[in-house]
């Protein structure tokens, strides 16, 4: 009730690694128990928006977990319910609890490469150009444990800034732990680095500096395509209108005329991926004093958000390159920021 109350979704995590129940141990027994808790939390707590797992346990226990019978149970009982683990089947763990993604980081997931309770973190936190959509999670606690105690500190704010950069900005959820203290309720340490987190971010992302740009694209597709596509879909936020280049081009150019100069570090990118994940590497040019277009920053993939910092650059031009690409490139949003309190 009292996530309801505050306009939060319900997610639950259970534990397999039970080693206090009776029957642990006992395959066919424990899985039968742990059955009936998932029942008893998805039927008597209202609707479940994820349900988090993991395949926890140690080598020399003799214990198998029945995990495709638990993940019908869960779709059956909560059918708007995503499940994450290392392997989905909806949502992965990104590999490590930091809360950091590869710097490559693709949405896209053979399931049968993952194994629950598996250690290949390096293709947790990149994915591949698999043919199952399983999009990472990144877990990390804002303490040094995943428990309140009173000898640990938070987090500080710019650290939680950074690994917001390195898991919402390279295409995935960020969960945050955040435990009540002994008295059940969010400490005041917590709660003020909270709140300093949430100043940096709007000072940051609440001014999008190329918001009255001027935009040439290298190609727009032709006929009736051209209005709906257009490069001025960038500028909007969403990611239901984009741009699509012109077929068969030999390059994919936007170029901004920021018209004035201004200073940035920070670019923004999104794909629309109800159309699929499609650009694979891109960089961005910032034409500078001499009249020379130089490279500020590149990188890989981009989904549904991708974040990158860069010394800054004053410029009043600017130029977005795809390198190369699954078929054609699609751009639902650009955007430029500038990062005053982050040290890169």
């Amino acid at each position: 009730m009292a996530a309801k109350d505050a306009g939060l979704d319900l997610g639950l995590y259970l534990s397999p690694w039970d080693r206090h129940e009776a029957t642990y141990g006992k395959t066919q027994e424990y899985n039968e128990f742990y059955m009936a808790q998932m029942t008893e939390l998805l039927t008597r707590y209202g609707e479940i928006k994820e349900v988090w797992l993991d395949g926890a346990t140690v080598e020399e226990e003799d214990m198998e977990y029945f995990f495709d019978s638990w993940f019908s149970l869960i779709h059956q009982l909560q059918p708007g319910a995503v499940i994450f683990s290392e392997a989905g089947p909806d949502i992965r763990w990104v590999g490590d609890e930091d809360g950091v993604a590869g710097s490559t980081c693709w949405s896209l997931f053979n399931r049968s490469h993952a194994k629950i309770g598996g250690d290949d973190a390096k293709y947790s936190q990149e994915g591949d150009l698999g043919h199952d959509w399983v999009p990472p999670e990144c877990d990390v606690s804002i303490r040094p444990g995943w428990f309140w105690q009173s000898s640990e500190v938070p987090k500080s704010a710019k650290t939680l800034l950074d690994i917001y950069y390195k898991s919402v900005g390279r295409n995935c959820i960020l969960l945050l732990n955040v435990a009540p203290n002994s008295s059940g309720l969010i400490s005041a340490e917590d709660t003020e680095v909270l709140q300093e987190f949430g100043e940096f971010w709007k000072a940051i992302f609440s001014h999008h500096l190329a918001e009255n740009a001027i935009i040439y694209a290298s190609s727009i597709p032709g006929g009736d395509r051209s209005s709906q596509f257009e490069p001025y879909n960038v500028l909007k936020e969403g990611i239901y209108t984009y741009w699509v280049p012109g077929e068969s081009q030999p390059e994919w150019i936007l170029y901004l005329n920021l018209q004035e100069s201004v200073s940035f570090n920070v670019l923004r990118i999104q794909e629309p991926i109800h159309m699929g994940r499609r650009i694979i590497a891109f960089h961005i040019e910032v034409l500078n004093g001499d009249g020379e277009w130089k490279q500020a920053i590149s990188g890989t993939t981009v989904g549904y958000q991708r974040l990158l910092q860069f010394p800054t650059q004053n410029s009043g031009h600017l130029k977005f390159v795809i390198d190369k690409s699954r078929g054609e490139p699609l751009i639902s949003y650009l955007g430029i920021y500038l990062d005053q309190f982050s040290i890169i």
